[in-house]
């Protein structure tokens, strides 16, 4: 489904994806995981051509993405939602007009058409009865919500998150996390996660990829990634309190 075929990217001298290879499978949960710096939004913005491989390929299906330009990228950016990390929503419109402005944008819908389609993929996200709220008049976790209805409402092949749960309390964050699982259940859609969130990644993956130095040291199931003697693996496990720490001497409590 989604390819990268050793992708390289440098922002000046510093080497942010080295080569990196993986395939996601259709649709599955993929994960990426990592540190900060590490690449894995940069990796999701060269999914959509937002960014661009000093080398290497990104691959959709069979479409070269990194080498597409003009109507051909704009027909393969049109098999993809993305919930940008901070929801993205423009402050001057309602819910219902966020909503919507993908359909009035892209398609020939009428307005009792986009009105319907609007109320249906609002009501997939629980938040039918807050349609004529503006973003400042709903929590964080309601825009993220929100944001996500905007991805899905044209009903794409794949769906990125970056970063859903970022800034949301553990609750709500799980309240992302079966959102996240019930889209792709009831939706067949491809999910591509950027989180640093391992608590989410475990709960919603079906894959989970760790990134470190541009390049992946760890990919499997959540079952497996918990038992990872990779270093790097083992070390972001024991931050979030997944695993207990090792006792290497310190005793620092």
């Amino acid at each position: 489904m989604i390819s990268f075929e050793k992708v390289s990217k440098h922002f000046g001298r510093q080497r942010v994806l080295d080569e990196l290879s993986f395939e996601i499978e259709k649709g599955e949960v993929f994960v990426i995981v990592g540190p900060s710096g590490t690449g894995k939004s940069v990796a999701l913005k060269h999914m959509v051509r937002l960014l661009t491989p000093d080398s290497g390929r990104v691959v959709i299906g069979n479409q070269v993405v990194s080498e597409a330009t003009g109507i051909e990228l704009e027909r393969i950016r049109e098999r993809f939602g993305y919930l940008f990390q901070g929801g993205a929503l423009l402050a001057w419109m309602t819910v219902n007009e966020n909503v919507a402005l993908p359909l009035r944008e892209k398609t020939r819908l009428s307005e009792a058409q986009i009105a319907d389609k609007v109320r249906e993929t609002l009501a997939m996200v629980g938040l039918e009865k807050d349609g004529e709220k503006r973003p400042a008049e709903i929590s964080g976790g309601m825009q993220k919500r929100a944001g996500l209805a905007r991805a899905i409402v044209r009903d794409p092949e794949i769906v990125l998150y970056d970063e859903p749960t970022t800034g949301l309390d553990p609750v709500t964050s799980r309240v992302i996390d079966r959102l996240i699982l019930r889209l792709n259940r009831k939706l067949g859609v491809t999910s591509v996660v950027v989180t640093h969130d391992l608590h989410s990644a475990l709960s919603i993956g079906h894959r989970i990829a760790m990134l470190k130095d541009g390049h992946i040291v760890e990919l499997s199931p959540p079952a497996a990634f918990r038992e990872s003697r990779e270093p790097a693996v083992r070390e972001f496990l024991e931050a979030q309190f997944i695993l207990p720490r090792e006792n290497n001497g310190d005793t620092t409590p």
